[in-house]
């Protein structure tokens, strides 16, 4: 802080004379003073200082508050009646819905300040769906926290973090938001060979900037409440090569079914990510999966390829391509191979705004696709508007 130094003006009383200290330069009462310089102004006061942030102030400078509301409309071909098969979240014919509304609180760890938070709360046909597969007895309250936990990043190198609570699943090139995927509907992956969220603990460590670790021990597939007594585990190692390439690899393994320790299910699903230039990229997504029923082993797999053209800032395209085997009908109920052929259409006119035109056709080599009345075929072609607005704010 800067301070004003007053300085004291030494007058000559006489000719040849030595200067007097300044304390004895005083002029007499009624001493001519003319020519004298003006005696110097008193110190300007030192600025108050200001007062500490209120804690309230310090907790939103740190914390990240936002919301976002998706709603869409889809026409199907077979238009059928209640839900189409194989698809999450688009699922009804000719109708216009809010998918999701979602609003969040979220505090990351740092160095400076070690525990954190997420809160993301949600409501909608998604969110239904998703806590769809929750044993019974969780409270419904629970239903709408897609995520919920606390976190603390220890002092252990460059820093270790934990999260405990519900968190989504790490597995899969797609979310729960439609905003953070390359497409508005959601892939079979998505829909058929992964988990949706898991509650239990998550360790993450990075050892090397290129190179992420991360492992969990969670109650198991889409189940804050357990049904049985065993856990199931995870591993992640993430690593970036390179500015533009990213690899992810995914494994978890444990017994899932209910009052069942015996039967374990393992899933490993591999990502990678390809930014070839500013205005192409491209995506692999590949999962194998197999568990036990009645003592009969299954098995399930499938492959996802994904590219987005990136024409200008508002405007985007984004094929997709999957297949899918699922030799035993333990994920989809029907022995069957699928596939499927997206095409999505982007407009994005503001940074928190996007609008998203996309057709999609399903094949299986079964008629499994219902229609309006009651048969099946082995297709089903879907139109779909999907609107997508958000918001996130950072003090």
């Amino acid at each position: 802080m800067f301070r004003l130094r007053s300085t004291m003006v030494v007058v000559s009383m006489a000719a040849g004379l030595a200067a007097a200290p300044a304390s004895a330069q005083s002029p007499p009462p009624g001493a001519e003073t003319v020519g004298a310089a003006a005696p110097a102004a008193p110190a300007a006061p030192a600025p108050a200082e200001a007062p500490p942030p209120s804690d309230i102030a310090a907790f939103f400078k740190s914390t990240e508050i936002g919301g976002m509301i998706d709603a869409h409309f889809s026409w199907y071909d077979t238009k059928p009646i209640g839900d189409a098969p194989y698809r999450n979240f688009d699922t009804r014919h000719n109708q216009f819905r809010v998918s999701l509304a979602q609003f969040w609180l979220a505090k990351a760890p740092a160095e400076d300040s070690r525990a954190g938070f997420k809160v993301k709360l949600s409501v909608g046909p998604a969110t239904t769906m998703v806590q769809s597969l929750e044993p019974g007895g969780s409270p419904a309250v629970l239903q709408n926290i897609e995520e919920g936990f606390v976190s603390y990043l220890a002092p252990l190198g460059k820093g270790l973090q934990f999260d405990v609570g519900k968190f989504v699943t790490q597995h899969g090139a797609e979310v729960i938001e439609a905003k953070d995927d390359w497409n508005y509907s959601r892939s079979l992956l998505f829909a058929l060979a992964i988990p949706y969220y898991h509650s239990g603990v998550r360790a993450t460590y990075s050892p090397h900037a290129k190179v992420t670790l991360m492992g969990t021990i969670v109650n198991g597939w889409n189940n804050v409440v357990e049904n049985n007594s065993g856990k199931t585990f995870g591993a992640q190692l993430a690593y970036k090569p390179t500015a533009s390439l990213s690899l992810v690899q995914n494994y978890m393994t444990g017994p899932e079914q209910t009052a069942n320790n015996d039967a374990w299910r393992q899933i490993s699903d591999t990502i990678a990510t390809l930014t070839v230039n500013p205005k192409l990229s491209l995506m692999a997504n590949y999962d194998y999966g197999t568990d036990t029923i009645d003592g009969i082993r299954a098995h399930w797999q499938g492959v996802a390829g994904y590219a987005r053209f990136q024409a200008n800032k508002w405007i985007a395209l984004s094929p997709r391509f999957e297949w899918y085997e699922d030799p035993q009908g333990f994920t989809t109920g029907t022995v069957q191979t699928l596939k499927e052929v997206t095409g999505t259409f982007e407009v994005k006119p503001a940074d928190s705004f996007i609008w998203r035109l996309e057709y999609r056709t399903d094949l299986s080599n079964q008629a499994v696709f219902k229609t309006a009345g009651g048969g099946l075929k082995k297709s089903q072609t879907s139109v779909g508007i999907g609107v997508i607005y958000w918001f996130s704010y950072k003090g």
